[in-house]
């Protein structure tokens, strides 16, 4: 495990400091290190800050200033009620606000998970504050005729898991009956070694199911995830439930809707584009066909990574790999 660690209420242990910051109307917790240009890493669910511990280090020893929030919804950044609130307009919003609070005009964003089209949204929308975007898992997907919500349904039916998380309150209260137990279960779902991922099951709730009967049963944890680290995430979730990360699911056609007017903008920002061969996220129908013609969508995408092995996970199964090709992208800007 590495030596960052969490400080309840702010506080610096491990070289990371944490405190609050306003931003676009909520207050969001950051972790940070380091000085020089702005590097922002940006989560996925279930996660929090502390799936980047492995980055913090690294970036801040080769001169970058590396802040990763709890992003709205989780850990101890303000949970909104309402899920309207949860649209990828706010989301950028908090992004752009929270460069606002650091005093920094631009910043490089790193992220992973739902984290990926949080970064690419946000250049896509405020292209002016984006030095460049270094996706994890998910490639950029332009805006289309119809949602990628809807398309999915199309191509897997209504049993689609997404459709499945957009009902209030259902799979909310199913992941919280055991929140340790559903974590460990997300994380074994995922990462390279699991059986989902060699067998490429594809995640479709069976008819009378749950989004549980999709997740393995508990069971030792994969290698890159120790007792403590998963001890950390149980304590946020415990605390915050998951209602605020699933919101974000819950507003994709509202926020296919409201981006109508950036249909067809261009995406310019330099970017990185690093994914696991194993992820179950890029065997969705259609997935392959968009990582092969990425660079015809991101003409300034420098590189596309793919890491053998490597699950859904990314900066955690191989955070030596994910951290060598972040210097290196950092380094040609």
């Amino acid at each position: 495990m590495s030596d960052v660690q969490v400080v309840p209420g702010g506080g610096v242990v491990g070289g990371v400091g944490h405190r609050f910051v306003e931003a676009n109307g909520v207050r969001l917790h950051i972790a940070e290190q380091g000085e020089g240009p702005l590097v922002v890493l940006l989560h996925g669910f279930p996660e929090t800050w502390y799936s980047w511990r492995h980055q913090f280090g690294v970036l801040a020893a080769a001169g970058y200033r590396v802040v990763a929030p709890d992003l709205r919804g989780f850990g101890r950044s303000d949970r909104p009620a309402a899920v309207e609130r949860y649209s990828q307009l706010h989301l950028v919003g908090d992004v752009t606000g929270l460069l606002d609070a650091l005093g920094e005009e631009r910043a490089v964003l790193v992220g992973h998970d739902w984290g990926s089209p949080l970064a690419w949204n946000t250049a896509l929308l405020r292209p002016e504050r984006v030095r460049g975007v270094v996706a994890l898992g998910l490639p950029y997907l332009p805006r289309g005729g119809v949602s990628a919500l809807a398309g999915m349904t199309q191509a897997l039916g209504e049993g689609f898991y997404m459709n499945y998380l957009q009902r209030p309150g259902v799979a909310d209260a199913e992941l919280a009956g055991d929140v340790r137990g559903s974590l460990s279960r997300i994380f074994r779902w995922g990462f390279g070694d699991s059986p989902q991922a060699s067998a490429a099951v594809l995640p479709v709730v069976p008819e009378g199911g749950t989004f549980l009967d999709l997740l393995p049963e508990a069971g030792a944890l994969p290698g890159w995830l120790t007792e403590a680290d998963l001890d950390v995430y149980a304590e946020d979730f415990a605390r915050t439930g998951f209602s605020g990360g699933l919101n974000w699911w819950r507003t994709m056609e509202l926020s296919w809707e409201l981006t109508a007017p950036w249909q067809g903008a261009p995406m310019s920002a330099p970017a990185l584009y690093m994914y696991g061969e194993r992820d179950g996220s890029v065997q969705l129908p259609g997935l392959d066909q968009l990582i092969a013609n990425l660079g015809h969508l991101v003409p300034n995408l420098t590189r596309t990574v793919a890491l053998p092995g490597v699950g859904h996970w990314t900066q955690q199964e191989r955070p030596e790999e994910v951290n060598a090709e972040l210097l290196k992208f950092l380094a040609g800007l």
